[in-house]
């Protein structure tokens, strides 16, 4: 899109990108999880299950609570999708481990049933059955598997891409324009590539300042269009503003206060419509996916 690769990877290159990533995982995984149980004196803390300390504390003996939570939001925020393998001895649930995306092949078998292969970080591969998948889907058309953010919104962050390597890139010129110089006549080839070696050592923003030395009847001309007439600064605010649709994050939350927000006056009605909004369908989504797949009935 746009002439831009875009991926997990390159996407997060975007600050906007970063910002309502971090803004949403982080919030969402350093809030307190637990577990609870209905008495007939109400609701209690259930701290001695099983399940508890799983979700509360430490899913696995290598990462933490945050650490897991975090890794699954930005997984589902991204890639539709948050996975994980559970980990039993004999019927208990014992641990949880994070499942990368990237190193994840899913596919079907004869009777449609879906087949799970992990590549390890030693590059050896296994086959997890579905039953031990931990599947927490994002925002949903069939009510089974989550949409990409990256492939859907592809066209958003390539251009939001190339408005940043095409600024990159007129910095990197030392903010002057491309360059044509025309003669009155005809080079050889060796005149040619020796006039050009010498124009790419006095380019760019180190070397602003000097110029070359137009023999022979030379002229330069400008060509192309200039930053202002391109609006290149006017296109950049506007791709925060949509990568912030996109992530239903309100830009004054990721640092572009340039407009004013919409989200209420003052800064407690702007944080009910931040949890309201924006992380109440994350919280909600966690919760029924925790008492679905890693409770028993």
């Amino acid at each position: 899109a746009a002439g831009q690769q875009v991926n997990e990877k390159t996407i997060l290159q975007l600050s906007a990108v970063w910002a309502c990533a971090r803004l949403v995982a982080e919030t969402i995984s350093t809030l307190p999880l637990g577990l609870y149980e209905r008495t007939s004196n109400g609701r209690v803390s259930a701290e001695r299950h099983p399940l508890y300390n799983l979700i509360h504390s430490r899913p696995s003996a290598d990462t933490t609570a945050t650490v897991f939570w975090e890794a699954k939001i930005v997984s589902m925020l991204l890639r539709g999708n948050g996975f994980s393998e559970k980990k039993y001895i004999g019927n208990r649930l014992v641990a949880l481990e994070f499942l990368i995306p990237s190193r994840l092949a899913i596919s079907s078998d004869a009777n449609g049933n879906a087949r799970y292969r992990y590549t390890e970080k030693n590059g050896r591969q296994r086959e997890i059955p579905a039953s031990r998948i931990f599947r927490i889907p994002g925002f949903t058309l069939d009510g089974d598997w989550g949409l990409s953010a990256i492939e859907y919104g592809a066209g958003v962050f390539g251009s939001a891409l190339a408005a940043s390597t095409a600024a990159n890139s007129t910095f990197e010129k030392g903010l002057a324009p491309t360059v044509a110089f025309t003669v009155d006549r005809v080079l050889k080839k060796e005149q040619r590539e020796e006039f050009r070696e010498t124009v790419k050592k006095i380019s760019g923003a180190l070397n602003a300042g000097e110029s070359p030395v137009l023999e022979a009847g030379m002229d330069a001309k400008a060509i192309g269009i200039n930053p202002n007439d391109a609006q290149l600064l006017e296109s950049r605010n506007f791709s925060v503003e949509e990568i912030c649709r996109w992530f239903r994050v309100p830009p004054h939350m990721v640092g572009h206060t340039s407009n004013s927000t919409s989200w209420g006056t003052g800064i407690e009605q702007q944080m009910i419509g931040f949890l309201t909004f924006t992380l109440r369908p994350w919280l909600t989504r966690i919760e029924q996916a925790i008492n679905k797949d890693l409770l028993s009935p």
